[in-house]
Parts: C-alpha cells; structure tokens; sequence
C-alpha cells in the first residue's frame, strides 16, 4: 500500500478480519447455518445438499453466495480504474459497507429471524457486504490479510514455519488474521446471546470505524486529496 502507511493498513485490515468473524458466527448461528464470508462453506454445504437426503438448508447459502459475488463484482467494478492506494473509492465502498450491515441489524431487531424468507434475506444481506470488504481488502492488498478467510493465511504460516520450508516470513501478522477471525465469531457468538442484531451493529461500529481512520490516513498523507488514477484508466485519457 502506498498511500496508507503499511502498518496502519495492516492494522485496519485485521481489524476487518474481526468483523468477519462476528458476521460469520450470526449467519451460522442464527441464519440457518449459512456463511457471509466464508464462501468455501456455503459451496460444500450446497454440494452436500445436493444429494437430498439431508436437513442442510440450501435456499440461505444459495443466496448468500450469488449476493457475495454481486458485492464482490461491485468492488471491483468500483476500483476498475483506482490506484492502488487508499483513495475516495475505498472509503465509499467501506462506508457502503458499514451502511449495509446497520441496514442489517435494524432488520434483524425489526424482522427478526422466526421466516425462512427473513433468515435468506438477512443472510444475503451480509454476505453482499462481505463481498464488497474482501474486494476492497483484494485491491488495498495487505498481503496475508484477505479479511474474509484464512485458510490460504494457516497454509503459509504452516507450510513457511520451521517445520515447513523454514523460510523467513511474517508469522506474527499471519498469526494475528487467524486469531482475529476466531475472537470474531467468539465475540458474534456471544453477542448472539444477547440478539443477532446487536452482533451484526458491533461488526457495523467496527467497519465504519475502520473506514474513517483508512479515510483519514490516506489525507494525511496526500493521497485522497490526489486521488491517483490506475494504469487503464491513464491509457483512456492518453
């Protein structure tokens, strides 16, 4: 990252992970057991389904997974010309992002969870903002911290430790996205004891939190204000 110090970008990304977590601990708590970020999930549970002979529900993860990637389709659509820096772009998709999951806790205060039709949409609803957040972290590109899984993140940690290649590596930020995702859906889980709503609003306080430091970051250093186009959208106006 350039326009964010590394380290400041590290820190908010992690802090993105964490949201993961709670999102993902409400979707499988209290969603009929669908995933909002973790779409590797939401692909085995369908492909189980599939046989018939089950109780998994398909309508949620069916769902979520086409609103992921409609979320994920924006982002990228969004940033298609962006540098690769923190600029205007990303703040308004993060802040889409925490606007989205209010919209979400209010509906589950409102709503609630007792209608299979209101379970699939709070569940779409959610994972159309993870998508968004993994396809914004993907452009910010902090390496080792894709925000929504960590299952390439434990493979490098693994595969890169003594008992593996023994090559140097950044254990200590891999380590923390790991460890961050669980003390997410531990802090979902619990927050579910309460009421879901007050899970998914904590992950909302979180990102938009994390959007208004990356916003501000990014001033400080001149980069919003000079919002650097990319390499294609240079080619167009040359």
């Amino acid at each position: 990252m350039n326009s964010v110090a590394d380290r400041t970008g590290v820190r908010l990304m992690l802090a993105l992970t964490f949201t993961t977590g709670i999102v993902d601990a409400v979707g499988y708590l209290r969603l009929d057991q669908v995933f909002a970020g973790n779409m590797t999930g939401n692909v085995v549970i369908l492909g189980m389904a599939a046989i018939g002979d089950t109780d998994l529900t398909v309508l949620g993860p069916a769902m979520a997974l086409v609103f992921f990637l409609v979320g994920a389709a924006v982002g990228g659509r969004v940033l298609r010309t962006a540098g690769p820096s923190w600029t205007r772009r990303c703040t308004a998709l993060l802040g889409g992002v925490g606007l989205v999951l209010v919209a979400t806790a209010l509906g589950l205060a409102v709503v609630g969870v007792g209608a299979l039709a209101a379970r699939a949409s709070m569940a779409s609803s959610l994972a159309l903002a993870m998508g968004v957040q993994a396809a914004t972290a993907r452009h910010l590109a902090v390496k080792d911290v894709t925000t929504v899984v960590v299952t390439s993140t434990l493979t490098s940690l693994a595969a890169d430790s003594r008992l593996g290649a023994a090559r140097g590596q950044p254990a200590l930020r891999r380590g923390a996205a790991v460890t961050l995702i669980a003390v997410g859906a531990v802090t979902g889980a619990a927050l579910c004891q309460l009421h879901e709503g007050v899970a998914v609003g904590t992950a909302a306080l979180v990102v938009l939190a994390v959007t208004g430091l990356g916003h501000a970051s990014a001033c400080s250093a001149g980069n919003v204000a000079a919002a650097p186009i990319g390499p294609r959208r240079k080619a167009e106006i040359s």
